[in-house]
């Protein structure tokens, strides 16, 4: 649909502060009505303050600026009328479905109540129309899904409910912030083709709240770009992506992975093989019978030495699950797990524990992996306690100091302290190098890498891209990288295994299968991305 010129939205000179706080500085921007527009940044830049600055929901914000919607200005409006603002002419569809809906009743009654609210609806009504709501929104068997609950819902069919809540009153301005980042790429384009019509068929303008670019490009007609509360980059999106002006705009286009994957000899032997693996889960159907489930089902794979194997999938495909029964940590694995000339999945007490601190584990979210009561020098020493003791502790903590050394976290890089600070005192990409401090003091000879960046802004992700690059070079570490993100896979692993319902549909060479899948999910999961290969090739 071809944006109306006048515009719906008008932000001038827009400052939220939250005491001595500066979260947004003087930002200026206009969406027109049927105009879709994104505002993106790394975390920290403002874009979700924003956002919520304009429904006025930041309490013990200072607010100043201009917010000028349909000629009304929101930042003097009486709070009655706000109210009857929101949901009603500007509707907001959060991140994270689950804390956006109410645990504790049906997803047609959280509907219904927005209809009732702002339409006048009697309850009967507002129900048949929740219905047809769930039903335009790609809900199967509406009539009987209104009466869940939000946990009988997979990811995609709650933020699904949650677009069809924000819908009901058919918005003039839909405020959408990060509504895909924690679906599974192939949701994650259902649901913004389904944004997509809605928007043309309702007229409606979105402004777009991410950090995902090939999002943006592929989605919005313009694109605002935040650094540190300030907008300091706006523009046809094709012109700024093509051209970009400002020094962080530039910065941001570069942090696209880019491959840096070393050749390996094709006598370099295998390190770690796996043969039938399975992981069956039971539970009871009904009172006279359990049915079983395959998370993992008769899975074969094997890494050599320096490779690095990428695994993909969807949420439930089974790729953690396979990557904890190599470790021996599911108690219902069954298959051969051999470390080098050594089997590991019969192996118990000593013998076990010796043959897994060859093999480390780096997890999703480095706040939640790491011990907030523990400083970073308790926490990276922990495995030299446990594996190494013949260490003395001036020894341990030199060990400890040259390994944060090696991932970019000593005094020598500017961080001060480091061994008595605590998680919460680093960024995101420093606790993510903790992480990795962590696994690597032990001397690993392999790296499982479950969704390590998933978690990161886009140069801190290529920050640590490039760390565990280097290291596979210097040290010859192998690594299983498990990854939704497909340019990412793209950029770090020599070989792709991809998985669906526990089992492997299709493996193969990197360059090989992404140029040339053969089967149909593998097909479906790229043309889910549509990422520019070439930027990443």
């Amino acid at each position: 649909m071809t944006p109306h010129p006048a515009p719906l939205l008008q932000v001038e000179a827009l400052d939220v502060r939250f005491g001595a706080t500066h979260a947004v500085r003087k930002a200026s921007f206009q969406i027109a009505a049927g105009e879709k527009f994104a505002l993106v940044g790394e975390s920290g830049s403002g874009k979700s303050v924003t956002a919520l600055a304009l429904l006025r929901l930041m309490h013990g914000a200072q607010i100043g600026g201009r917010i000028l919607f349909d000629g009304q200005d929101l930042t003097v409006l009486p709070e009655d009328q706000m109210r009857a603002l929101r949901g009603a002419r500007i509707a907001m569809i959060f991140q994270e479905p689950m804390t956006a809906l109410n645990p504790v009743f049906p997803v047609g009654s959280q509907i219904a109540e927005v209809l009732q609210l702002h339409a006048g609806m009697d309850p009967k009504a507002a129900r048949q129309r929740a219905i047809d709501l769930l039903t335009r929104t790609g809900i199967a068997d509406a009539e009987r899904r209104v009466d869940d609950f939000p946990h009988q819902l997979s990811g995609g069919q709650r933020q699904r409910v949650v677009i069809a809540m924000a819908l009901a009153c058919k918005p003039s301005l839909l405020v959408c912030d990060e509504p895909t980042t924690a679906l599974d790429v192939t949701v994650q384009a259902q649901i913004l083709a389904l944004l997509d019509e809605l928007q043309a068929e309702m007229g409606m303008a979105l402004l777009f709240i991410t950090h995902d670019l090939g999002l943006v490009r592929r989605f919005t007609h313009r694109v605002g770009v935040m650094e540190r509360g300030l907008l300091v980059e706006t523009g046809n999106t094709e012109a700024v992506f093509a051209d970009p002006q400002h020094p962080y705009t530039q910065k941001l286009l570069a942090s696209r992975p880019q491959r840096a994957v070393q050749p390996l000899l094709v006598q370099t032997p295998e390190l770690l093989q796996g043969r039938g693996m399975r992981v069956e889960y039971h539970r009871s159907a009904t009172w006279w019978r359990r049915e079983v489930n395959a998370a993992v089902d008769g899975v074969n794979l094997a890494v050599r030495r320096g490779e690095t194997l990428g695994i993909v999938g969807e949420s439930g495909s089974g790729k953690t699950t396979l990557s904890m029964a190599l470790l021996a940590l599911q108690p219902m694995a069954q298959g051969d797990v051999h470390l080098g000339k050594q089997r590991m999945d019969t192996a118990r007490g000593a013998a076990l524990r010796q043959l897994r601190r060859r093999v480390q584990v780096v997890f999703q979210d480095p706040f939640a992996s790491l011990s907030p009561r523990l400083t970073v020098g308790q926490i990276v020493g922990e495995g030299l306690s446990l594996h190494r003791l013949e260490l003395t502790p001036a020894e341990r903590e030199l060990a400890v100091l040259k390994v944060l050394d090696e991932v970019g976290l000593s005094s020598r890089q500017g961080v001060d302290g480091v061994l008595h600070r605590y998680p919460h005192e680093f960024s995101g990409g420093q606790r993510q190098r903790i992480a990795i401090a962590r696994a690597l003091v032990i001397a690993p000879d392999l790296l499982i890498l479950d969704e390590p960046t998933s978690a990161l802004d886009i140069s801190v992700q290529k920050q640590v891209l490039e760390l565990l690059a280097e290291l596979q070079r210097r040290h010859g570490l192998s690594y299983i990288f498990i990854s939704h993100d497909l340019s990412v896979i793209r950029a770090m692993a020599h070989r792709v295994m991809v998985m669906r319902h526990g089992r492997v549909v299709e493996e193969g060479e990197t360059e090989a299968l992404f140029a040339a899948p053969r089967e149909a999910y593998t097909r479906e999961l790229l043309a889910a991305t549509q990422y520019d290969w070439e930027r990443c090739a």
